[in-house]
């Protein structure tokens, strides 16, 4: 079945985000999914309050930027969330944007080689494992959970350009991708994934997570457009979705036809009732999505 989510936007301040949390725990949506972006909230700390706060609605961090993070601190964060809350917690990794990494001194001059550092050592931390490495990045000395996750969770990466992608298909679980992803562009994803995949020989199975800018009620298509020229793309219809259930469904299942496993529905920044756009992705979009 496919995957449906919504996004908590960051632009939110963090208080709002108990009521919102437990109106998804009610309205029946999959998945909560929350940034660090910078430099508004936490990932793991609003995950972990998320969850708390909720019985059953999956909550994912799409993405923790790793320049910031040392290794052990995301193995150790991850594991309690994974045994506080089994199954239901996802955790995304990434590059973090490049100019916010500048800004707090953590800028990598590779950022492939720490990203794929990362994903090792954190992966063989989760499984258990006792791990050395000596990386350009990443140096662990017989490090080891003390308390790791009862089974071995999934570990995301975000991921845009082909050298990435390719990584996130070798050394990580799933791939999350950005909004501005065309459903040409998750086809186009899924190849070099793949690629990578083959080249590590693996045989696992690899979810696809889509974010899709999503506006709904009276004025939905100047939201959009607004939104996605404010990041500097031109509003062509394949960025984001404006309009009824019936019509974003209908996006969702192109990206889904595409290859994607989850979509994440993700509203403007200025989206006038948070609350009502859960409830619409939960109670008339679900619906919609075989």
């Amino acid at each position: 079945m496919t995957g449906l989510g919504a996004v908590f936007r960051p632009q939110l301040p963090p208080e709002r985000l108990r009521a919102i949390a437990r109106l998804a725990d009610d309205a029946g949506l999959e998945e909560l999914w929350l940034w660090e972006d910078c430099f508004l909230e936490g990932g793991i700390s609003a995950a972990a309050a998320a969850l708390a706060w909720t019985e059953r609605v999956r909550v994912g961090v799409g993405l923790l930027p790793v320049p910031l993070r040392n290794v052990a601190v995301t193995a150790m964060e991850t594991a309690t969330l994974h045994r506080l809350f089994p199954g239901r917690a996802i955790v995304g990794v990434g590059h973090g944007v490049q100019d916010w990494m500048g800004q707090v001194g953590a800028r990598a001059e590779s950022p492939v080689t720490l990203l794929r550092e990362h994903l090792d050592a954190l992966r063989a931390l989760l499984r258990g494992e006792r791990v050395t490495t000596d990386g350009r990045y990443v140096k662990l000395d017989g490090v080891a959970l003390d308390w790791p996750p009862t089974s071995v969770p999934e570990v995301l990466a975000g991921a845009t350009g082909p050298r990435t992608l390719r990584l996130s298909g070798e050394a990580a679980d799933g791939t999350i991708l950005t909004a501005s992803t065309a459903p040409e562009g998750v086809r186009r994803a899924r190849r070099l994934i793949d690629e990578g995949r083959q080249s590590a020989g693996r045989t696992d199975e690899h979810r696809i997570v889509v974010y899709l800018r999503t506006a709904t009620g009276p004025d939905a298509a100047a939201r959009l457009r607004a939104e996605i020229e404010a990041n500097g793309e031109d509003p062509v219809p394949e960025h984001g979705v404006a309009g009824d259930a019936g019509a974003v469904a209908k996006a969702v299942q192109r990206l889904v036809d595409a290859g994607a496993d989850t979509v994440v529905l993700q509203p403007t920044a200025d989206e006038p009732d948070p609350e009502g756009f859960v409830r619409f992705v939960a109670q008339e979009v679900r619906p919609l999505i075989p």
